[in-house]
């Protein structure tokens, strides 16, 4: 019997959660109950606010990452813009600070278990390190943040990445789950659901087989080409690297983000004109990716791990002794920084 999970977490969206419960509920009506279906959390039965009016809906179990079956994460509903605790990049963060980002990461560890997400359910689990060097997608307005997570966007309704799917925008979730019980319970089970619903599968399902299509191609050859065009640049420096002086040395910053203050050491130095930089924060640290030097701003890219996993992009100014900018990811809001040199 395939048994199927969905789960909830405070400011859930209900449209994200309750379209593949029902497809589901009407597949295990058809079948004379050959799946089972349960509103789960990662803390137990409890009752959960949705990010929609405040509704809420009674999870009745705890989620089993040791249950085989399909696992359901949906996304949140909540502010677009800004950083207040009801924005969407906010609990979509406090998510995946809870026992979900690890317990999903176990269930995708197990043989005969497959992990769905819809709309910005695949940016929690990016966000927690899950998703890096995965195809995936997610609403339309996050896949700039999916990509600086470590992911590989997708451009489609849904991504079949093996015992990984993803659904892309809020309504996505009838077309992932419809999917789902046509592939593992057949196509006949599937059209009678949808004939029941009167709605008909949106899209194609993009998996990573079959030919490439020509113009993807010439995309990876065009990276590539930038990729040795950077680094053709670093190895000949120009005259604005002799500016980035005014960077060298040790500071000590602050990252104002949504989910509170980082602390964070730099050390910048000039060799031979070309800008190299680290970043530490805790025991953790990376080095600047691509630094680069534009009117008088230091921009670099910066893979960190801590509070989630994203690709930063700084941009800073520097005035003496004291540096200030932004740290940005995707459609998160952009994050202050300040800090002051401790030595030269």
């Amino acid at each position: 019997m395939l048994h199927v999970q969905v789960v909830l977490f405070d400011g859930f969206d209900l449209l994200d959660a309750i379209a593949p419960y029902e497809v589901f509920c009407a597949a295990a009506m058809n079948t004379d109950h050959a799946l089972t279906v349960e509103l789960v959390t990662a803390e137990g039965p409890r009752l959960v606010t949705s990010g929609i009016n405040g509704v809420k809906m009674e999870a009745t179990g705890r989620l089993n990452p040791q249950r085989t079956g399909i696992i359901v994460v949906p996304g949140a509903s909540g502010k677009i813009e800004g950083n207040s605790p009801d924005s969407i990049p906010a609990i979509l963060n406090r998510a995946m600070r809870t026992e979900l980002t690890s317990i999903v990461g176990e269930a995708l560890e197990q043989q005969g278990t497959i992990v769905a997400t819809v709309c910005g359910g695949s940016l929690i689990l990016a966000m927690g390190g899950l998703l890096e060097g995965r195809p995936a997608v997610t609403n339309h307005l996050g896949m700039d943040l999916l990509g600086a997570t470590g992911a590989i966007p997708v451009q489609a309704r849904i991504v079949d990445d093996g015992h990984l799917v993803t659904g892309g925008g809020v309504t996505s979730g009838l077309d992932v789950a419809l999917y789902l019980v046509e592939r593992e319970l057949g196509p006949r089970l599937a059209h009678s659901v949808e004939q029941l619903f009167e709605f008909e599968r949106r899209g194609t399902v993009w998996r990573n087989t079959g030919v490439a299509p020509v113009q993807q191609q010439g995309k990876e050859e065009e990276a590539g080409k930038e990729s040795a065009e950077v680094t053709a640049s670093e190895a000949h420096p120009n005259e604005e690297h002799i500016q980035a002086s005014s960077f060298n040395g040790n500071w000590d910053t602050t990252i104002a983000t949504p989910v509170g203050k980082l602390q964070v050491q730099l050390a910048i130095s000039t060799s031979n004109g070309i800008i190299q930089g680290k970043a530490t924060q805790g025991d953790e640290t990376v080095e600047f990716i691509a630094p680069t030097l534009l009117d008088e701003k230091l921009a670099w890219s910066l893979q960190i791990s801590k509070p989630m996993r994203l690709n930063l992009k700084f941009e800073v100014t520097a005035e003496g002794d004291r540096m200030s900018g932004i740290a940005k990811a995707g459609i998160l809001p952009a994050s202050k920084l300040t800090g002051i040199r401790v030595s030269s």
